[in-house]
C-alpha cells in the first residue's frame, strides 16, 4: 500500500444501494411465497388463510424498522453494548426452559411468550455471537495466540450458546452455530493447531448426539437409504424433492401450486423453497438464486472493502451466517443433505427469523458505508 493510500482516511457515505435493493428484494419476494404457500394450510387449520402472512408482515415491518436502525447506527456505540446483549440473549435462551414462559412443541423448548406471540431466542444468537467474536478477536489483537486468554473465552461462549440450543432439542441450529463461530475464529487469525482440536471434539460428539437421539438417527438413515422408511422419516424430504421438479421450467404460476397442504407437511415453514420452485419453476429458482448471489457478492465486497477488523469479522460473520444457511436449506429441500430444521431466510414461516435476518443484513449495510483507504485511493486516480 503506497504513502497515499495509508493516509486517506474512510470515507462514510450511502449504504450499497445493490445491496439494500437485493434485501429488500429478497424480503417482497419471501412475503408472496408465503402468501401462497401458507394459505390452504392456515385456513384449514386456522380458519383464517392469511393467518401466518398477517403475522410475517407485521414482524416484517418491526425488522425492516430494525434493518434501518442498524444500517446507521454507529458500530463504536454497538460495540458498548456487547456484554449487555450477550447476557440477555443467554437469559431468553434459558427462559425458554421456565414453565408458563416457555412454548414447547413437539418435543421442542425453543420459544417464548411474548403476550399473543412468541418468539425464538436462537434466532438471535445468529448475530449476537458474531456480534461477540468479532469485538473480543478485535479487542484482543496480539493476544489471540495465547490460550488462556485470547481463545479460551470465545471458546465459552460459543460453547455456552451451543449447548443452551442443543437442551432446546435443536441440535441441528446448535450445530450450525458452532461451525460459523469456527469460521470467524480462522478468519481472526487463530492458529490451525486449535481447529485440529474442535474437529477432534465435535466430530465425535456430533455423531454421538445424532445417534442417541431416536429421530436424528431416523432422519439420517433416511438419508442414505431413501427407500428405508418412505411414510415415516423420508416423507418430508421425498415430498419436497417431488414438489421441486414438478415445477418444470415456467413454473405453475404463483398460487397455482397442487402440494402445498397434503403432500409437503410444513411447506410455509423449513420447506417453503419446495412450494416456491414448484410454483416458480426452473426461472424462479434462477431468480432466487440471482437475487442471493448479489446479496452474498455485495455483502462479502462490502466487507473487504472496510479497513476496521472488527467490521471485517463482523459483517463477515453475518453474511456467511446468512448465505450458508440459505445452502443448508436449500440442500435440505433438494435431498442432498439430512433435514435439518433451519428455516429459509426471508422466506420461512417465523417472525423471529424475519426479523433477526434483516436486522443482521442492516448491519452489512452499516459496514458497507465505509469505504476503505484502499478503495477510495483507486477511486481518485485518474485512471479509475
Amino acid at each position: 500500500m503506497s504513502q497515499f493510500e495509508a493516509e486517506m482516511p474512510a470515507v462514510r457515505r450511502q449504504g450499497d444501494h445493490v445491496l439494500i435493493a437485493s434485501v429488500l428484494l429478497l424480503t417482497g419476494l419471501g412475503l408472496v411465497t408465503l402468501y401462497s404457500s401458507s394459505f390452504g394450510f392456515a385456513e384449514q387449520f386456522f380458519g383464517d388463510g392469511l393467518y401466518f402472512f398477517t403475522r410475517q408482515v407485521t414482524l416484517g415491518a418491526v425488522g425492516l424498522a430494525l434493518f434501518f436502525v442498524a444500517a446507521h447506527i454507529k458500530l463504536e456505540f454497538l460495540r458498548k453494548l456487547v456484554k449487555p446483549l450477550v447476557i440477555g440473549t443467554v437469559i431468553l435462551c434459558c427462559l425458554t426452559f421456565v414453565p408458563g414462559i416457555g412454548v414447547s412443541k413437539n418435543g421442542a423448548s425453543r420459544w417464548i411468550h411474548l403476550g399473543s406471540w412468541t418468539y425464538q431466542p436462537s434466532e438471535l444468537v445468529k448475530l449476537v455471537l458474531p456480534l461477540y467474536l468479532a469485538h473480543i478477536f478485535d479487542k484482543k489483537g496480539s493476544e489471540i495466540d495465547r490460550f488462556s486468554k485470547g481463545i479460551l473465552p470465545p471458546i465459552m461462549i460459543t460453547t455456552l450458546f451451543s449447548l443452551l440450543i442443543y437442551l432446546q432439542n435443536n441440535f441441528s441450529t446448535a450445530l450450525f452455530i458452532a461451525l460459523n463461530a469456527l469460521f470467524i475464529f480462522f478468519l481472526a487469525g487463530v492458529k490451525f493447531r486449535y481447529f485440529f482440536s474442535a474437529v477432534f471434539i465435535l466430530l465425535p460428539i456430533s455423531a454421538l448426539l445424532v445417534l442417541t437421539k431416536e429421530h436424528r438417527f431416523r432422519r439420517v438413515i433416511s438419508f442414505f437409504l431413501p427407500d428405508w422408511d418412505p411414510q415415516g422419516a423420508g416423507y418430508q424430504v421425498r415430498s419436497s424433492v417431488t414438489s421441486v421438479s414438478s415445477g418444470g421450467f415456467w413454473g405453475k404460476g404463483i398460487g397455482e401450486g397442487t402440494r402445498k397442504v397434503a403432500s409437503v407437511p410444513e411447506i410455509h415453514s423449513d420447506f417453503i423453497f419446495s412450494a416456491f420452485a414448484e410454483e416458480a419453476g426452473f426461472l424462479g429458482i434462477l431468480l432466487f438464486v440471482l437475487l442471493f448471489a448479489v446479496f452474498a457478492f455485495r455483502g462479502y465486497r462490502a466487507v473487504l472493502g472496510n479497513e476496521k477488523v472488527f467490521s471485517r469479522l463482523l459483517g463477515f460473520g453475518l453474511v456467511t451466517m446468512i448465505v450458508s444457511q440459505v445452502l443448508l436449506n436449500i440442500a435440505v429441500v433438494a435431498g442432498a443433505v439430512p433435514a435439518t430444521g433451519l428455516p429459509l431466510p426471508f422466506f420461512s414461516a417465523g417472525g423471529s427469523s424475519l426479523a433477526t435476518t434483516l436486522l443482521m443484513a442492516g448491519l452489512v449495510v452499516n459496514i458497507s458505508r465505509t469505504r476503505a483507504p484502499v478503495f477510495a485511493a483507486r477511486a481518485a486516480r485518474p485512471e479509475a
